[in-house]
């Protein structure tokens, strides 16, 4: 039976990295975490730091505390402490596979090692591993620390066991583990979100919409609906007391208009300013780290409305409360 795990090695500390870190410290867990790029133990901390407010307003498990973050000197001291170890290195197929290949090397047998990677395939990352059957991915959406989706899969050599036993640690970590049960490049989330994304481009590029346009077109709109019921049960409803069955009836042959544009376009100098000076703009003068900040508030916020319907992540948020709950019962209990 897997062990409860204490420590959670993180490899690779940026973004998703430090969201990993958070979001397990907030748990009241043990973080060693390493990266060879330098500087990172200082960026580290002011990234979990601005972080910290979300998470006290979600609610901290006992003993939760920064404190308990821990940056290794080397990658076999981090692999060697960890109970379950997160990767979370940039996207590029050869140096995830040669660090992978070091990780399987230097961590216990049975620690299970995940990828953060939000599309390589985990039998290409396993492929190097002398004990691939424990590898496999836990892809999570930014910022870590506060959106519960995580998306699990294994690859053709990772045992069924060590996903389960990954899916109940996500969960543990107050998350959704949704089991892709295919693997597919991009899994499930980013394909959806990559399709948006291309059409974008192209209203971009053919000067069609402004940046600040096109995501007014989803925050006023769709995206509020996309919070609590996604697209599938959102058109099903759009289909009137006969369901979806009569929504495809009426706007299927819809799909055959050129409404969409699925290829990417050329991402010329030209796009990439277009881009960029939209989102500046829509910036403000705000810094990332700012920006960052009201984003979290603004989750929060939404999170906890839906935690009074139960439903999406308001759902996933109240069952990690009464776990929390019941975990602050357990601590009292023992002191006293």
């Amino acid at each position: 039976m897997q062990h409860r795990v204490r420590t959670l090695g993180v490899i690779g500390t940026g973004v998703i990295g430090a969201g990993w870190a958070a979001r397990a410290l907030a748990h009241g867990l043990d973080v060693v975490a390493w990266d060879p790029a330098p500087g990172w133990r200082k960026r580290l901390v002011a990234a979990v730091e601005n972080a910290w407010p979300a998470l006290e307003s979600v609610g901290l498990y006992p003993d939760a505390s920064i404190e308990r973050l821990h940056c290794a000197d080397s990658l076999d001291a981090a692999c060697r402490a960890a109970d379950f170890i997160q990767e979370s290195a940039p996207e590029r197929l050869e140096l995830k596979q040669t660090l992978h290949e070091q990780i399987d090397a230097q961590a216990p047998p049975e620690v299970i090692v995940a990828s953060s990677t939000s599309g390589l395939l985990p039998s290409d990352l396993q492929s190097r591993c002398r004990h691939p059957g424990r590898l496999v991915v836990g892809h999570p959406f930014n910022p870590v620390y506060l959106l519960p989706l995580v998306e699990v899969l294994g690859g053709t050599r990772t045992a069924a066991s060590r996903i389960d036993h990954a899916m109940a640690f996500y969960r543990d970590l107050g998350m959704h583990p949704l089991r892709v049960r295919t693997e597919v490049e991009g899994f499930l989330s980013d394909r959806l979100q990559e399709a948006l994304w291309r059409e974008l481009l192209h209203l971009v590029n053919d000067g069609v919409a402004t940046t600040d346009e096109l995501d007014s077109a989803i925050i006023y709109g769709p995206g509020l609906r996309w919070a609590f019921m996604g697209t599938c049960l959102t058109f099903h409803l759009a289909g009137g007391d006969a369901g979806m069955e009569d929504f495809m009836k009426q706007f299927g042959p819809a799909l055959k208009l050129p409404w969409t544009r699925l290829a990417a376009p050329e991402l010329s100098d030209e796009l990439v300013a277009r881009m960029a000076e939209g989102t500046n703009r829509q910036a403000d003068g705000r810094s990332v780290k700012e920006l960052e900040r009201l984003r979290d508030e603004c989750l929060v916020a939404i999170m906890q409305a839906l935690k009074r319907f139960e439903i999406g992540a308001g759902r996933t948020l109240a069952e990690d409360e009464a776990r929390r709950l019941e975990e602050e019962r357990r601590h009292t209990a023992q002191r006293a």
